[in-house]
């Protein structure tokens, strides 16, 4: 191969070159890199990186991350709507509804809307909170407010019981005598 540098090149620049020129050498497979589920997992972080990840937290699972990955261009694409909300947290946590103003009863403050998180053991703490609060800000119209609520949902049956009993009643005549 021909150097490409110039006839004044130091010493270091054509040491670099012979060090450049032996590592292309070895073949890389970019295209299972740049696929979500194809990645390996140590690499997922500049991934995130490359498609423009605003929160990456090292705790979430791998799945978590992946589906991140995933949805990434979604979400960029639809970035200041409802649904790009929706679809952020969703990563975080499928069971997650929105309700906007125009959906509550009675209707609610214009460009305001509500986050909904089910009762879960991971809705209770304070980082799936703080998650969840901080993609809702980055992916939400900048005018719009919102408040995040947890709802608590009970289930129980109601169970009716009744007995009948059978009595019979006789009159009794008294005659005086």
């Amino acid at each position: 191969m021909s150097s490409l540098l110039p006839p004044n090149a130091t010493a270091m620049e054509k040491s670099i070159e012979d060090v450049t020129a032996r590592a292309s050498d070895h073949p890389v497979e970019i295209r299972p890199v740049w696929n979500a589920d194809t990645c390996p997992a140590e690499l997922l972080p500049w991934l995130a990186w490359a498609l423009s990840i605003d929160t990456w937290r090292p705790y979430w699972s791998e799945a978590t991350k992946r589906q991140r990955i995933r949805d990434a261009i979604a979400i960029q694409r639809r970035k200041g709507t409802a649904r790009a909300v929706l679809d952020a947290v969703a990563a975080l946590d499928p069971n997650v509804t929105i309700r906007e103003w125009w959906q509550a009863e009675p209707r609610g403050v214009p460009h305001s809307f509500e986050v909904i998180l089910p009762e879960t053991q991971q809705a209770d703490t304070e980082t799936y909170t703080r998650d969840i609060f901080s993609e809702v800000s980055r992916t939400k119209p900048v005018r719009s407010q919102f408040a995040v609520t947890t709802e608590r949902s009970v289930t129980g049956a109601l169970g009716i019981l009744g007995a009948v009993r059978v009595v019979t009643f006789r009159r009794l005549g008294c005659i005086e005598a």
